[in-house]
């Protein structure tokens, strides 16, 4: 893949712009384009990725899922009595019930998610199933800065499953592990999923299904800036990429322009050029060293990592000293 110089304009928004404008225009007007993959994650979004992690092609839901039903009780042990169970990124909590179900010394379980309604939907349905568990739900974008509530206790143990940190540049997946180690504190555990380098045949099937979810997926976001932003986007002009780009170890996800056009979207004229891309998302594959590697460099120390038997997927326990 021939590498692009990136440059980005400078232009000026209006007072009132929301993060979501700022960010979706400035990323159309820099080069390569791109769009920040948290804002996938409205409500047609997250349900779409719920489709995704069922699918035959994508090996990462069940590869985790193996790991954390195979090993957790060996997980629980890193987890003290009476602390809280952080989770950034929480979603559907699937993966987090087979943790609070191994973990009955838990105090609290604290979800965070920039998902609010499937976030409360969540809440209420884990209160049901553990009533002695104080849940505590935080709406917010986990890779800034947000507050815990007040009755968190202030042991607390991190939980970052789905390979969500691939998402995420390298440094700012080291920026992310500093965050979480100033929102844990002190004698902190992180427990981590990270997806493992693998034959690129079965990575690039996982993000180009037969079923074409995640091509919906990808363009929903297009559909979020028409309803949100008051954007002019034909979904019909834009084509789902999806491929791994073995330099850097990572699936690289893209929406194609197939033609020559502009397009407006809050109240701006974009311009593309036919085969211009908007580059949606990065999912970075890691190997056990070299993500154990990036641990030790951003204030962690690894002490203990599962696989699946295909090695697929790795689980790592990563503790704050």
């Amino acid at each position: 893949m021939v590498a692009l110089k990136k440059t980005v304009q400078k232009f000026e928004l209006p007072h009132h712009a929301s993060p979501f404008a700022a960010d979706v225009l400035k990323g159309l007007k820099s080069t390569p384009k791109r769009i920040p993959p948290k804002y996938f994650y409205d409500s047609a979004g997250c349900a779409l990725f719920e489709r995704i992690t069922d699918l035959p092609e994508y090996y990462l839901t069940r590869s985790e899922l193996r790991i954390l039903q195979d090993n957790a009780a060996a997980i629980a042990g890193y987890i003290p009595p009476g602390s809280a169970l952080v989770e950034f990124g929480s979603g559907s909590s699937r993966k987090t019930r087979i943790l609070l179900a191994a973990a009955p010394q838990l105090a609290a379980y604290v979800p965070v998610d920039i998902c609010g309604e499937m976030l409360e939907e969540e809440a209420a349905g884990l209160r049901k199933e553990f009533p002695k568990l104080n849940v505590l739900p935080v709406a917010a974008d986990f890779a800034q800065p947000f507050d815990l509530p007040a009755a968190v206790p202030a042991a607390r143990v991190g939980f970052f499953p789905g390979s969500t940190i691939g998402n995420l540049e390298p440094h700012e997946a080291a920026a992310f592990l500093r965050h979480a180690a100033q929102i844990l504190g002190r004698d902190a555990i992180l427990i981590v999923g990270t997806d493992l380098q693998k034959d690129n045949r079965i990575i690039n099937a996982a993000y180009n299904d037969a079923a074409g979810i995640t091509r919906a997926f990808n363009r929903n976001i297009l559909v979020r800036i028409n309803r949100e932003l008051d954007g002019k986007f034909d979904l019909g002009s834009f084509e789902h990429h999806a491929f791994y780009n073995r330099e850097r170890h990572r699936i690289e996800m893209h929406l194609a322009s197939n033609k020559r056009q502009k397009v407006r979207v809050a109240g701006e004229t974009i311009e593309f050029r036919a085969g211009e891309t908007i580059h949606t998302e990065s999912s970075y594959k890691y190997s056990v060293d070299s993500f154990s590697a990036l641990a030790r460099g951003s204030a962690w120390t690894p002490v203990a990592s599962w696989r699946d038997p295909d090695h697929y997927f790795c689980v790592h326990a990563l503790a704050l000293r």
